[in-house]
């Protein structure tokens, strides 16, 4: 059993709990239904395909973290990850993004995964290859001379019996050169395919899907002969081109399609930010100027349900992939969402507002705190940057308080008051501020340089 398949819905909150602060029944949720797909694929018996995963339809006002759970969720269970906005879907029969086009983002994203997988199992087989490659350009072989299976072996002080056994020792002692590094600036001149220029852009315009076009573009650049050309690089640089070539060679591209759709269909998670923007407001339809609403929620209804969605990789199936939907519903409610479609999402959950103390957790605990990321930015410029408690606590009570007074965006108003808190620094370092510097951010440095936010209403409604 690998690591994912051993990660309890437990372990999977204290997963989460490392990037995301409070949430927990939106984490309970999620993490039960990724260890129901694990599962789902233990079951042996027929019934394994009628068991489908329970969507989860999120509901918080923007900045609690509904992205960034279902985005942690499936690197966790390094799973294909798609997210798209549902209000920048159209009617069909409208110029617009079709809703198919998730599906297609989804294996993209899928191929993406396989294809660095089998990479990275070939890259041994392929670097050795290119070291050859190399080599062959450095030291060209003898003509004549026969494969040699073995690398000679003799003393350094022993005459080479003929040319062959001279270039083989050259090519080991060069070998031994370009594998401590020591050739790596040094220029050669290497044959780089080159694509050659493919302009459909105007043949399907509003006629064809993306799968078609995207597929008639792949025909034609097979049809066209691939070109190459010479190019000078240093051998540092010919070594990343080469391995890149090497690899697409060791890799089939058929497997890596055959298991892309099958990880997609089977472990994808697609998360519909913003569903709320395609609910009718109070009950009615959305006419007038506006493509109709409820439109865009029964072309969704199909893809939720499960269909089967052509891409240029070949046919998905729906059904076992897990759909994330999330909105604010500020001005409309869950309840104006079409039957069908709330009927494809049974698991709702309610993430709280975040208050004062969660910020202070947010600024202090996450791996990727926004203190943690600023003090990683000021250590590239070996600076040191500090903020003692009562600072921390300061930020928070002023980022709380702004979003309370203007506009509640959650965690993300944190970016404005520290890019605000820490931008003179930035701008500073390093002229002014030199290397092995050290700043201490205290309380009052916070009230000092926030104070005109919190005093300045005029000015804050513009800041995000």
């Amino acid at each position: 059993m690998n690591k994912i398949e051993s990660l309890t819905p437990r372990q999977i909150v204290v997963e989460l709990d490392k990037y995301i602060i409070g949430q927990g029944d939106a984490k309970r949720n999620v993490a039960i239904a990724l260890r129901n797909r694990i599962r789902r694929m233990m079951v042996k018996s027929d019934i394994q395909r009628d068991i489908v995963p329970n969507n989860i339809l999120m509901i918080g006002s923007t900045g609690v973290g509904k992205t960034e759970i279902a985005r942690r969720l499936a690197k966790i269970a390094q799973a294909p990850f798609t997210k798209v906005e549902a209000s920048k879907f159209t009617e069909v029969g409208y110029v617009g993004r079709d809703v198919e086009s998730m599906v297609r983002d989804l294996v993209e994203q899928s191929v993406h995964l396989v294809r660095e997988v089998k990479n990275e199992a070939v890259k041994a087989r392929a670097a050795e290859a290119v070291e050859e490659q190399i080599l062959d350009i450095l030291i060209p072989p003898v003509k004549g001379a026969g494969f040699r299976t073995t690398p000679v072996t003799a003393n350094a002080d022993d005459e080479p019996s003929d040319d062959s056994e001279l270039n083989e020792r050259t090519r080991e002692r060069f070998r031994e050169k370009l594998r401590n590094g020591e050739l790596d600036d040094r220029k050669v001149e290497v044959n780089v395919k080159s694509a050659p220029p493919v302009g459909v852009g105007m043949i399907g315009n509003g006629m064809m899907d993306d799968a078609s076009m995207q597929g008639l573009q792949d025909m034609i650049s097979g049809m066209m002969p691939k070109r190459t050309k010479k190019r000078k690089v240093s051998i540092a640089e010919a070594r990343k081109i080469l391995l890149e070539e090497e690899v697409a060679k060791l890799v089939d591209f058929d497997e890596v399609k055959e298991e892309a759709i099958k990880l997609a269909e089977n472990n994808g998670i697609i998360f519909i930010d913003e569903i709320d923007k395609v609910a009718s407001k109070s009950g009615k339809n959305g006419g007038g100027p506006d493509v109709s609403r409820e439109g865009v929620q029964r072309d969704l209804l199909p893809i939720v349900e499960g269909s089967a969605v052509n891409t240029k990789y070949g046919v998905i199936n729906t059904d076992h992939v897990l759909f994330i939907a999330a909105g604010a519903f500020h001005v409309s409610k869950p309840s104006d969402l079409i039957p069908e479609l709330q009927g494809r999402f049974p698991i709702r959950v309610e993430l709280q507002s975040l208050t004062q103390e969660d910020f202070s957790r947010i600024l202090r605990e996450p791996k990727n705190a926004l203190t943690k990321q600023y003090q990683a930015l000021f250590d590239a410029e070996q600076v040191s940057l500090e903020f003692n408690d009562e600072a921390i606590e300061e930020i928070a009570r002023i980022a709380f308080l702004i979003n309370q007074e203007v506009e509640n965006i959650g965690a993300r108003r944190l970016h404005t008051v520290m890019s605000h808190l820490l931008n003179d620094f930035l701008f500073d370092v390093p002229d002014t501020i030199e290397p092995n510097s050290k700043i201490m951010v205290t309380k009052e440095m916070v009230q000092e340089r926030l104070s005109t936010l919190v005093k300045n209403r005029d000015l804050s409604q513009y800041i995000l």
